[in-house]
């Protein structure tokens, strides 16, 4: 197959979950030998057309047009004051993606694809004018998240609206989680449309036989963590949807039976200040430790080496692919099950399989329930460590997620 693969974040630069989701399926569709063409956006300082490891990427250099955006938009997008510029590079890049995509790529060089897959509002508009220019071309509208999840019930309408025209006019969607499914049909999405494959990890590069032991101790020397102290650790963007605030108002509760214990977080996000607030008027900043940086893979698999448990506590979360991390990494994971729940479907919670703890990321109590069984049991969860790795290799990888996608897209051709 030839695929068109238009998603907004890709090598080199990542944002969160959804890079790291298009690299690794994108790498694994060229392995079994198709051929992917990505679009995705240009920060400016990249190059318009390369090719690395044998995909071609496209990144239209993108022209400033905040100034007259709120011109002729809707009062919706006003509200977003300085962030219009994002939603004006976003619409920008997708205009200038599809354009090349249609009139040079396919009119031009007479190129054959076979699918174009887009991924979430912000390749929608890059889907919605190549279903107008090339109606038989097949698309496949990516759903990783969507605002009503994102903005936990709020949000911006024109987003949502940009959401619902992208299901009904591709030909088929994929989504990420059995219950994200379910939430989409109970917002009224066509159900018949919906497929779910899950995401995946890479547990040859998610090893815990492969780190150096050495550097988590110079990990944990950078942090001052003591040699008797438990590790609990956070990845992901400091959001209220991603529960780590009131992951942080948990720590009195823990630190009340567990005193030897830090939590680490690493991460951005708008509520880091909020955070810093909380853990200073409570006297806990000697037991959190808040990292607002990304760093790079390697040192991330350090950081989950270092942890003796993982906490994601998430209010709404379609599918969550640090807590597979964590799992492939043999440790015990504590998860955001209510709502919207992907860490739902990977996390086993009973039973001889068992891979960690649900909890409701809504109530700071009910965390500090599922850090607090995990380390009352800790030799216990040593093994619920163990399972988790057995499950992402048995139901996880990024080969299986590349196989059940690829199935959707034959499929559709056929």
């Amino acid at each position: 197959m030839k695929i068109a693969f238009f998603v907004w974040e890709y090598w080199p630069r990542l944002v969160g979950g959804l890079g790291t989701y298009a690299i690794e399926i994108t790498k694994k569709f060229k392995e079994m030998g198709h051929e992917v063409t990505v679009f995705t956006l240009n920060d400016g300082t990249l190059k318009t057309l390369e090719e690395w490891d044998g995909i071609e990427i496209h990144r239209p250099m993108l022209v400033d047009s905040s100034k007259v955006f709120p011109i002729f938009v809707r009062e919706d997008l006003k509200r977003w004051g300085t962030h219009i510029k994002f939603f004006s590079d976003i619409f920008s890049y997708n205009y200038l993606s599809a354009s090349k995509f249609v009139n040079l790529l396919v009119k031009r060089k007479k190129e054959k694809f076979d699918v174009v897959a887009f991924h979430d509002w912000l390749a929608a508009f890059a889907g919605a004018i190549i279903e107008k220019e090339i109606p038989s071309l097949p698309t496949v509208f990516h759903v990783h998240s969507i605002e009503e999840q994102r903005a936990l019930g709020g949000g911006s309408q024109v987003i949502k609206e940009i959401e619902r025209e992208a299901a009904r006019d591709a030909d088929s969607m994929i989504t990420v989680s059995y219950s994200m499914k379910d939430f989409l049909v109970s917002l009224g999405y066509p159900k018949e449309k919906i497929n779910v494959c899950y995401n995946g990890c890479d547990p040859e590069k998610y090893n815990p036989k492969k780190v150096d032991p050495r550097k988590v101790e110079e990990l944990k020397k950078l942090y001052g963590i003591k040699p008797e102290e438990k590790v609990i650790f956070f990845i992901g963007r400091l959001t209220a949807v991603k529960g780590v605030y009131n992951l942080v108002n948990a720590m009195p509760l823990v630190l009340e039976e567990f005193p030897q214990v830090k939590l680490v977080i690493l991460g951005k996000g708008e509520q880091y200040q909020d955070l810093i607030t909380f853990v200073q008027q409570h006297n806990i900043g000697n037991k959190v430790i808040i990292r607002s940086e990304w760093v790079s893979e390697e040192e991330r698999i350090l950081h989950y080496a270092m942890a003796d448990v993982c906490v994601f506590p998430s209010l709404s979360e379609p599918f969550g692919i640090v807590s597979l991390e964590a799992m492939a990494m043999e440790k015990p994971v504590v998860v955001g099950a209510s709502g919207v729940s992907g860490l739902r479907e990977q996390v086993i919670p009973s039973g001889p399989n068992r891979t960690g703890v649900h909890v409701d990321g809504n109530k700071p109590e009910d965390i500090a329930w599922g850090i607090k069984e995990v380390l009352r049991n800790f030799e216990e969860a040593k093994k619920w460590g163990k399972n988790g790795r057995k499950r992402v290799l048995k139901e996880f990888t990024w080969e299986k997620a590349a196989k059940r996608t690829l199935a959707i897209y034959e499929k559709l051709i056929k």
